[in-house]
C-alpha cells in the first residue's frame, strides 16, 4: 500500500511509493499542474506565469483515490489539482542526482571497429513507409550516433527526403546542400582523392550543425571508404588514461575559425570536449584544419595540454577505433555532429567520386523518435 502525508509546514508533501519515499514540493507541484487553467489542453504549454502563482503556496491536503492519483489543495488559492501517480514518478526529483564527471547520457552505446559487423543500417523505401523500422533507425542514431540508408534515389537533392524523415535543413553559408566532388589524377588540386583525418564538422560554428547527411551518386573509384570514429569513447580512454588530460581539453577553450570566402568569418570558442553542467558528456569538436591559435590556456598548463591534444588525435587515429563502409550509388550516412567523426580514405587508380551533403539537427531526430514512442508505434 502506498501512502501520502503532508508536512505540518505545508511546503512538501512525501509520497511512500512503491521504490520509497519521494517528496514534492508545493511550489514544484503547483507550476507543474495539469489542469486546463495552468495548461493548454491542446499542446500542454502553460498558461500563466511564475509570477501568477502566490509566493507563500503551500498544500492544505493531499488525498490518494482508488484510481492511481493524489488530489492535492493548494492554499491561499484553495485550489485543487489532480496529479497522477505514475507521471510523480516519472518525474521524482528526491534521489541522488549523479553528477559523476563525463558520465554518459542514458541510452548511449561506445563503439570501436567491432560494429562494422553489424551496422545501423536502414532501407530508404522501408524508413519511408514502415513506422518501425523508422524508429529503430532512429534509435540507433541516438545510440551510436551514425547511421546508413540504403537504396536511396540515386538522384541530386534526394538527401532532403532522407532530412524530411525527421525534421528540416540547416541552411548555412554553404548552402541548402554542399558538393562533394573528387576524381582519382585529377586536372585540379581542388578535385583531389587525398584521405582526410577524422574530424567533426563546422567547429567554428556556435552552435555546430549537430547533424551531417552524406549521400552518395557516383563511385566508379578504387578507395575512398568512409569511416567513422566514437568521439566519446576516445575521449573516455583519454580520461582513464591522463584524468589530468582529459580535464585540461574540457576545461579550457580552443578556438576554431573560417573565413576562406569573402564576407566569411566564422569564429567560436569552445572546449574541444563539452561536458554539461552536471558532468554529462555532451560534445567533441576535433578538426585540425579549422583549430586556430589556442590563447585560453595558461603557460603553465600548455604543454600539457598539446600532449593531452595530441593523445586524443592518437586514439581517433587508431584502426581499432574506426568503422569503415564503402559508399555505392543511392547510399548514404548520417551522423550525430557532436560525437562521431568521420574521414575517408585515399584513391587509387582511376575514376570519379561525387557526393552531395548538407546540415540538419538532432533535436529533430529525437523530437520525431520520442513523438512516436509516445504513440506507441
Amino acid at each position: 500500500m502506498t501512502s501520502v502525508t503532508v508536512d505540518p509546514s505545508g511546503t512538501f508533501l512525501t509520497w511512500q511509493s512503491d521504490a520509497g519515499p519521494l517528496r514534492f514540493h508545493a511550489i514544484w507541484l503547483r507550476d507543474n499542474a495539469q489542469d486546463a487553467q495552468t495548461r493548454a489542453p491542446g499542446n500542454g504549454q502553460r498558461l500563466i506565469t511564475l509570477g501568477d502563482i502566490p509566493r507563500n503556496t503551500t498544500i492544505d491536503t493531499a488525498v490518494l483515490t482508488d484510481d492511481g492519483h493524489v488530489d492535492v489543495r493548494f492554499l491561499p488559492e484553495a485550489k485543487s489539482v489532480r496529479f497522477q501517480l505514475d507521471w510523480l514518478g516519472e518525474r521524482a526529483y528526491d534521489r541522488d542526482i549523479s553528477r559523476e564527471r563525463a558520465r554518459l547520457e542514458s541510452g548511449v552505446t561506445l563503439w570501436n571497429c567491432d560494429l562494422e559487423e553489424n551496422l545501423p543500417i536502414g532501407d530508404f523505401e522501408h524508413l519511408q513507409s514502415d513506422g518501425e523500422a523508422l524508429g529503430d533507425w532512429l534509435g540507433n542514431i541516438l545510440r551510436y550516433g551514425f547511421a546508413l540508408v540504403r537504396n536511396t534515389p540515386a538522384e541530386p537533392e534526394a538527401l532532403f527526403k532522407i532530412v524530411e524523415l525527421f525534421g528540416y535543413v540547416r541552411e548555412t553559408n554553404y548552402g541548402r546542400l554542399f558538393e562533394v566532388r573528387t576524381e582519382v589524377n585529377p586536372t585540379n588540386l581542388a578535385f583531389t582523392g587525398l584521405a582526410l583525418q577524422a574530424h567533426t564538422d563546422n567547429p567554428y560554428r556556435d552552435p555546430v550543425p549537430t547533424v551531417q547527411v552524406l549521400h552518395c551518386l557516383e563511385s566508379s573509384a578504387a578507395g575512398g571508404e568512409n569511416m567513422v570514429v566514437d568521439g566519446f569513447a576516445a575521449a573516455l580512454k583519454l580520461r582513464s588514461e591522463n584524468p589530468k588530460g582529459f580535464d585540461l581539453l574540457a576545461d579550457y577553450c580552443a578556438r576554431f575559425e573560417y573565413s576562406g570566402e569573402p564576407g566569411v568569418c566564422l569564429t567560436a570558442r569552445q572546449p574541444m570536449i563539452e561536458l554539461s553542467p552536471d558532468g554529462a558528456l555532451v560534445g567533441i569538436r576535433f578538426n585540425n584544419r579549422s583549430l586556430s591559435a589556442i590563447t585560453d590556456v595558461p603557460f603553465h598548463l600548455m604543454e600539457e595540454y598539446y600532449a593531452a591534444y595530441r593523445r586524443l588525435a592518437q586514439l581517433i587515429d587508431e584502426p581499432s577505433s574506426a568503422v569503415s563502409f564503402r559508399l555505392n550509388p543511392g547510399d548514404a550516412f548520417l551522423v550525430d555532429n557532436t560525437r562521431v567523426l568521420h574521414a575517408r580514405k585515399g584513391y587509387a587508380g582511376v575514376g570519379t567520386r561525387w557526393l552531395q551533403g548538407c546540415y540538419a539537427d538532432k533535436d529533430g531526430i529525437r523530437s520525431t523518435y520520442d513523438a512516436m514512442k509516445r504513440a506507441g508505434r
